[in-house]
């Protein structure tokens, strides 16, 4: 009969979290769908401000219109459904964040409250910041460069002779420019929270500054191949996005040096940090003469 009661009562928190569960990714697609329609509803003007780096690039290029055209008969409704997806998810991530928080929360002491707060904040800040970067900094240096392989064509008139010259022009997909784009900014904005993921696991211990260094070459690798897959084949994309995050990367471990000493100070002040420990340990004595 015991056995049977615990069983009941170990059951009913699981199913309290589950329900809690529930109702908080109810409020989370509900947020994404409310910001989905709105952004479907002023898709033109998003679209607008998506295409402003080409128009820029392609005005320096003596360019004046910079029209994309609709290969599919389709293509139009698909890009207002990309734009509307990307901007929902935008609109209802600070609502999306919330509601994690509102789940995990009753779970944390008032310590870990603390520390896992700013990080909650710092996320999307971080995301916004390097989807900034991209749109403001990389996209208008990855169109300039790309719209550089065009060429004007030549026309043979009837006194002279000769062969002409095909022209290279660019009439670009509307579909395909922004998928490009979205690319480089969720790219960009993803890449951008390596500090926060790297500083968050430090605050866990499960990554050290020491740690971090240790493998710094084998994420020089890990950052050069990561460029060249989430960047066109182009040298100058490739460069700032290695150089953008290995900086990140030296920040991560920076601050996740800074938790360490933070975590150490605090448990010295507690009494539990003993500087002298390792050396007054037979064992370890033993292991340095060795």
């Amino acid at each position: 009969m015991s056995n049977t009661d615990d069983l009941e009562s170990s059951s009913a928190p699981l199913i309290e979290h589950l329900a809690e569960l529930r109702t908080r990714l109810i409020y989370s697609v509900s947020a994404f769908i409310v910001g989905m329609i709105i952004c479907f509803t002023v898709w033109n003007p998003i679209f607008n401000f998506l295409t402003q780096p080409l128009c820029s690039a392609m005005a320096l290029k003596g360019h004046s219109d910079c029209g994309l055209i609709l290969i599919k008969l389709q293509e139009g409704f698909f890009v207002a459904i990309s734009i509307s997806l990307m901007g929902g998810l935008i609109l209802s991530f600070p609502f999306i964040a919330y509601q994690m928080w509102r789940f995990v929360a009753p779970g944390l002491y008032k310590s870990e409250k603390g520390a896992f707060l700013p990080f909650l904040i710092a996320s999307p800040f971080m995301f916004f910041l390097g989807a900034s970067f991209a749109y403001y900094v990389v996209t208008p240096l990855a169109f300039d460069f790309f719209l550089g392989f065009q060429q004007a064509g030549s026309v043979i008139s009837e006194e002279t002779t000769g062969s002409a010259t095909a022209g290279i022009a660019f009439q670009g997909s509307a579909q395909e420019y922004l998928s490009l784009t979205i690319k480089f900014i969720v790219a960009f904005g993803l890449c951008f929270q390596l500090p926060v993921l790297l500083t968050l696991l430090g605050k866990a211990g499960l990554v050290s500054a020491e740690g971090l260094g240790n493998v710094r070459k084998y994420a020089v690798v890990a950052i050069l191949i990561l460029a060249a897959i989430v960047t066109p084949p182009d040298v100058i994309t490739q460069v700032i996005l290695f150089v953008v995050v290995y900086g990140l990367y030296e920040i991560s471990i920076l601050l996740v040096g800074r938790v360490e000493k933070k975590r150490e100070d605090r448990l010295r002040e507690e009494g539990y940090y003993d500087d002298e420990e390792e050396f007054d340990d037979p064992l370890m004595k033993e292991f340095d003469e060795d």
